[in-house]
């Protein structure tokens, strides 16, 4: 092939079924797992529906036998899923599969995923049982879940490290046992391209029946392999690729999404495959999720890092003037990066405000599009320049404190070197406003302190992170808060162009987020004083 015909002009492939890869995507559970990434239900079905939306096949929306709040969610997201198979994980055991089965039931077309460990350090160590028996497991596993549903997944956890013949063994009972999805899962990130795409055809060859199943790639991030691994895996005859938005998950994280499926849209020349996926909403759904579980995105992150189309160098910049393709394997515009407009500023109207919204992806009720519409308002009174990402910051946070019960109304903040920082807040709780006043070792802790007078408690606040919405001494900050409480955590964002207020409202938001899992837990303890 010459030059002349690679680069994002490149002609793609027929679409032909073989051909097709199906994403599963699991954010909402491996994901989740992420140490300090768990989301409120809320913030669950908000990324169900965008990922719906998106085109992704199989949304694996949690694990129903780890917590009533994770059978909530499957459950909630078996019930709004429009396209997607909804997916719920279980161990072999029949608790696990029942568990799932009754969560899954409101979904249109539902999968158990169901899995047991197969390496010999899994089963000796985690397990304690001997291989007989987990063969048995792996039979008896499938055909229960086989009760609930007609699709059934089944993966041996740790597969790069377990014995072949032994694999070749278990994924032929799970096949007829009746699982249509055989996952092959990296579990500890441990294998190399070469030896998982050789573990694939090995599988594909040698194991009766495996020309009537779906096999799927697993992959882990720990060696910065994930992506490269999964397509090795697709090239080996996988035609499911389970993956996360962002790359989240345990340890170093998944395959991400973003990357799998532009890799091959970008590359189609030599990756002849085709997903389902609308690049469009792939920085959207990036988004979403950093915001979410306020993990954020590292800046030179493929994909949907800040600068992943940002270009400094005075050759790249010479280039890049004279031709894009010079430096640029795909566009911004492909993955829906568009460049910020500033067109909307203290003179829009309510109307121009609402297309606004809807070329970003909002549909708003009358009733959030009015506060919604104020926030601007005031915003752009404070801004010179109201960007796209000013925007898409203030909406997030006003959906994400619509229905709180405790709400940010005025702060005043004194700081200084000379000190002590003081700082006055006046929250609205359940309609009624409350003031008071606190010092602390800077003017965040006075905050904080002030909101604590107000709503006591005992959490603690293991993280606060801050960063800039857009560039600029005026630029919107985005906070997160994260707090923990006697084994439970939530995460809490606010924005504003005031760093303090920003803080003072993601404080509130992980306050309000706090209150509800105490409600469903115990009598209310937390009132205003």
């Amino acid at each position: 092939m010459t030059s002349s015909k690679k680069g994002r002009k490149q002609a793609k492939h027929k679409r032909d079924a073989a051909d097709r890869v199906v994403i599963f995507d699991t954010t909402l559970r491996d994901g989740e797992q992420s140490p300090g990434a768990s989301m409120t239900l809320s913030e669950k079905l908000q990324v169900a529906e965008l990922l719906d939306e998106m085109g992704v096949d199989i949304i694996e929306a949690g694990f129903p036998i780890a917590s009533n709040g994770d059978f909530q969610a499957v459950n909630e997201i078996a019930k709004i899923a429009s396209n997607a198979v909804v997916c719920g994980l279980a161990r072999a055991g029949a608790k696990d599969i029942d568990r799932a089965g009754e969560a899954l039931k409101p979904a249109k077309r539902s999968r158990i995923h169901t899995f047991i460990s197969t390496s010999p350090v899994h089963m000796k160590y985690k397990l304690q049982m001997e291989p007989g028996d987990v063969l048995a497991a792996v039979t008896s596993s499938v055909q229960l879940a086989r009760k609930w549903t007609d699709d059934v997944e089944w993966s041996p956890e740790d597969a790069t490290r377990t014995d072949p013949d032994f694999l070749c063994r278990c994924v032929e009972a799970a096949i007829k046992a009746g699982a249509g999805t055989i996952n092959i899962p990296d579990t500890v990130g441990y294998t190399v391209p070469q030896e998982y795409h050789a573990l694939i055809s090995m599988l594909r060859e040698k194991v009766p029946g495996a020309d009537k199943v779906v096999f799927s790639t697993h992959c882990h991030d720990d060696l910065g392999l994930a992506v490269a691994n999964s397509l090795a895996g697709v090239a080996a005859g996988a035609r499911q690729v389970e993956c996360t938005i962002n790359g989240i998950g345990e340890r170093a994280g998944n395959a991400a999404l973003e990357e799998v499926h532009m890799a091959i849209d970008t590359r189609n020349d030599v990756l002849p495959y085709w997903t389902s996926i609308d690049a469009a909403y792939i920085t959207r759904a990036s988004k979403i999720v950093s915001a979410v579980t306020a993990f954020p995105v590292q800046y030179n992150k493929a994909i949907v890092g800040k600068n992943a189309f940002a270009h400094e160098s005075g050759i790249h910049q010479d280039g890049m003037l004279k031709h894009t393709e010079t430096y640029e394997i795909m566009t911004p515009e492909s993955i829906g990066l568009k460049e910020s407009a500033l067109v909307m500023g203290k003179h829009s109207g309510r109307h121009a405000f609402r297309e606004k919204l809807k070329e970003l992806g909002y549909e708003l009720g009358d009733n959030a599009l009015q506060d919604a519409f104020q926030r601007f308002k005031d915003l752009a009174d404070k801004k010179k320049h109201v960007f796209d990402e000013d925007i898409e910051a203030l909406v997030d946070d006003e959906l994400a404190t619509a229905n709180d019960r405790i709400k940010v109304v005025a702060l005043t903040v004194i700081a200084g070197t000379s000190g002590p920082q003081k700082a006055t807040i006046t929250l609205e709780v359940d309609a009624k406003h409350h003031t008071r006043e606190a010092t602390g070792d800077g003017p965040v802790d006075a905050t904080f302190n002030a909101i604590k007078a107000i709503v006591p408690h005992e959490a603690r606040l293991p993280l606060y992170q801050v960063h800039a919405v857009t560039e600029g001494t005026d630029a919107q900050a985005e906070v997160s808060v994260r707090l923990e409480e006697n084994g439970k955590s939530v995460i809490g964002r606010g924005a504003d162009t005031d760093t303090m207020v920003a803080s003072a409202r993601a404080y509130v938001s992980a306050l309000n987020k706090l209150l509800v899992k105490r409600e469903k837990s115990a009598p209310e303890k937390m009132l205003a004083s």
